[in-house]
């Protein structure tokens, strides 16, 4: 029969030690070093080398921004030529007394996706400059205004609109609007009539969502976003307020 303290020391004998793991990592100007214990004798080492990542995540990063940039480019003017020419001329006369009436000389036009794709990709966001292969130049509000013939000075539009703060019947206004699509806010344009005070400031706010929708200020959603309804609130300066600088 065996020593119970024997059998207790040689049980001590054979118990083994956890071992221990840590990770070090050390960063030196562009070079990361980690330094990981795995086991008792395996020491793992890795190098990275900081910079060539952050080129690689940066080039990433422009090419993103380059592909959203042209993403969803479209310029297609014949559909605005067409609404115009197809207006009745009363309306036209309101489009007229809201300062718009430049744009009803603007051709109809199918601009290729590659030549927009090349516009897109040579112009620079941050300074709003167009390079070309004759020079580079910078797109001001004025030059915006004098093309489309719309004001360009004054004040910009509020970014959104405060739903609190509005009127009861401006909410109900704001209601009306909200998320509807190009396509039935053209064809509510187009048939309205203008035979009263009451038609004609609604065509008005109408067709001042229509113009930001499909040539001022379109967005990658076919519905009215936030940022298209702040000017129908203010209506009696709506010609007096800078067009030009909402691009």
């Amino acid at each position: 029969m065996a020593d119970s303290s024997t059998s207790s020391i040689s049980q001590g004998a054979f118990k083994t030690t956890k071992p221990s793991h840590f990770r070090a990592k050390i960063k030196v100007q562009n070079i990361e070093i980690v330094v990981r214990k795995l086991h008792q004798n395996t020491i793992k080492l890795s190098v990275k080398n900081l910079k060539k990542k952050q080129t690689k995540n940066t080039q990433l990063s422009e090419k993103m921004a380059a592909r959203n940039q042209t993403k969803d480019l479209k310029c297609a003017t014949h559909l605005l030529n067409d609404k115009f020419r197809n207006m009745t001329e009363e309306k036209k006369a309101i489009v007229r007394d809201l300062g718009f009436g430049g744009l009803m000389h603007i051709p109809p036009l199918r601009v290729d996706h590659q030549l927009l794709r090349e516009l897109a990709n040579n112009f620079k966001i941050g300074e709003n400059r167009l390079k070309t292969g004759y020079g580079s130049f910078q797109i001001t509000p004025k030059k915006i205004g004098d093309a489309l013939g719309i004001n360009a000075t004054g004040d910009l539009f509020p970014e959104k609109v405060d739903y609190k703060k509005l009127s009861d019947d401006d909410k109900i206004i704001y209601r009306r609007f909200q998320g509807k699509t190009l396509k039935s806010l053209t064809d509510e344009m187009m048939e309205i009539g203008v035979g009263n005070e009451e038609e004609r400031l609604m065509f008005k706010r109408i067709f001042i969502l229509y113009i930001q929708m499909a040539f001022l200020l379109p967005t990658t959603i076919n519905k009215i976003s936030p940022v298209h309804l702040a000017p129908i609130f203010m209506m009696d300066s709506i010609s007096e307020r800078n067009w030009g600088g909402m691009f």
